[in-house]
């Protein structure tokens, strides 16, 4: 399904987007990538709409991405004898891991690895930051707080602790009985919540052991002091802006996103900007200026994909924000402002020659009448760093793989074709060409750029590179030849 813009956008599914009708009205309306929330829903539920969606995929032969986004581990206090109380500044309140209903003084935190790293002078906050504790003293089992600001706290609320490195693995073991039912309906990607370090990557790559792509969510302030590392040990990232906005002062999350997204794009590595997008449209057909000035930012940052969360999975219109969406992004890199941004953020050369191989195809489609780029990606490899060239012309990623293509969905520009195996480069001109005219990119007329690596199927060898008619007659001389 051909799109009119490159940015890809990621719709959640929920109660108000579950039935086949919807999910393929969603696709349609421009949603690339379905993400499923292990938060929210039995496995039975999950199921379900999993196979909704290759449904759809099926039907309208477009290849669609699915992510399963794994809860992470849940801080949260117990319960009060009230079910509330109202928590004043200046005010003295104890966590501990007596299990009793709390009351005005104290209540459970059931998680004795906080204590553990807790120091004098941490804070605390509860339920998305509303409330804020600062620790006076603490031990192996309390932590004596005052309020520096106020509210209502209530049973099992949240609990943040952004000041230290919690001694907590990102998956529970909710996550891991999750993360195998997942790889086993065969999702494309795997959302990590809860990052803190490389190694929680690693730990979810080894289970995952191929069967999806790893992408990390940066919502911890330790995330972003380890970011480097974190990218590198992983397949993609999100900048899951709503904790990040709860641990962090809220000035902070801009610039950090800014930051995140380069990085992510100089390593040509997918980057999704989440949260809190078009919020408004939950319960509204229209969304804010603001909103729409949100999205637009993320997309002139050169994001691979953009999200939507209540929006589509709970909201009163989801068709409509994915449209919204869709019509933003449209704008958006029409405007030739978009590609001086684009172009000027570009990062330098690298070294090797698949780096050589793709900046020259884009150079070559900038500077000569060139429809599109073609390549070939068994990996997806080069697909990804054709991606992080930002071509002005659309990118067609031809494999042989369908996890492949569906994993690409979540890549800038990158429109994926289902292909036999290939032997012979000139037989992968030919295929590229047939494509291009087939999709619409383009005609009788044109030329285009056309990729690959010898030998074929051998991932990480991109090292030729041809300029090729689109010309019926021409291609099947080369087929005779």
């Amino acid at each position: 399904m051909r799109r009119l813009r490159n940015v890809k956008i990621v719709a959640t599914l929920g109660p108000a987007s579950e039935t086949y009708d919807m999910i393929r009205g969603l696709h349609e309306a421009g949603a690339d990538v379905f993400r499923l929330n292990m938060s929210h829903g039995s496995h039975d539920e999950i199921r379900e709409k999993h196979r909704i969606i290759r449904q759809v995929e099926k039907d309208l032969q477009s290849p669609i991405a699915i992510l399963a986004d794994l809860q992470g581990p849940k801080l949260r206090v117990g319960v009060f004898a009230n079910g509330e109380e109202e928590l004043v500044e200046g005010a003295k309140f104890r966590l501990d891991l007596d299990e009793a209903e709390g009351d005005i003084t104290r209540v459970c935190l059931p998680h004795p690895e906080i204590f553990a790293a807790l120091e004098a002078g941490s804070n605390l906050l509860v339920n998305d930051g509303k409330i804020r504790l600062k620790v006076d003293a603490c031990g192996d089992d309390y932590a004596d707080c005052s309020v520096t600001i106020g509210g209502t706290i209530s049973n099992r609320k949240g609990v943040n602790v952004p000041d230290v490195v919690l001694p907590l693995a990102a998956l529970s073991e909710k996550d891991r009985d999750d993360l195998e039912f997942v790889c086993g309906l065969g999702v494309d990607w795997l959302a990590l919540s809860f990052v803190q370090r490389p190694e929680d990557v690693e730990e979810a790559r080894g289970l995952a052991q191929g069967r999806a792509a790893i992408l990390s969510k940066i919502e911890k302030p330790a995330a972003v002091e380890s970011f480097g590392e974190i990218l590198k040990a992983s397949d993609g990232i999100m900048v899951a802006r709503g904790d990040l906005g709860v641990e962090l002062p809220v000035s902070a999350v801009p610039p950090i996103q800014k930051r995140l997204v380069r990085k992510c794009r100089q390593a040509a590595k997918p980057v999704i900007v989440a949260t809190q997008m078009l919020e408004s449209m939950i319960e509204s057909p229209m969304p804010t200026r603001a909103e729409v000035s949100d999205v637009a930012t993320a997309i002139y940052e050169g994001a691979d994909a953009i999200m939507l969360s209540a929006e589509s999975a709970a909201g009163q219109y989801p068709v409509e924000a994915v449209t919204t969406m869709n019509d933003v992004a449209v704008e958006v890199e029409s405007d030739p402002t978009y590609r001086e941004i684009i172009e000027a953020s570009r990062s330098a050369p690298r070294s090797t020659v698949a780096d050589a191989i793709v900046s020259a195809a884009r150079e070559i489609a900038e500077t000569t009448e060139v429809a599109a780029i073609c390549c070939f990606s068994q990996s997806g490899t080069t697909a990804l760093l054709i991606a992080r060239e930002r071509p002005r012309v659309p990118i067609i990623a031809m494999t042989s793989l369908r996890g492949t293509s569906r994993r690409l969905a979540l890549s800038w520009g990158t429109n994926c074709v289902i292909v036999s195996d290939v032997s012979r480069f000139k037989m992968a001109v030919v295929a590229s060409a047939r494509a291009a005219r087939d999709l619409g990119y383009a005609t009788n007329d044109d030329q285009i750029v056309v990729t690959a690596g010898l030998p074929f199927n051998v991932p990480g060898t991109t090292n030729i590179l041809r300029v090729a008619p689109c010309e019926e007659r021409l291609i099947f001389n080369m087929e005779e030849e």
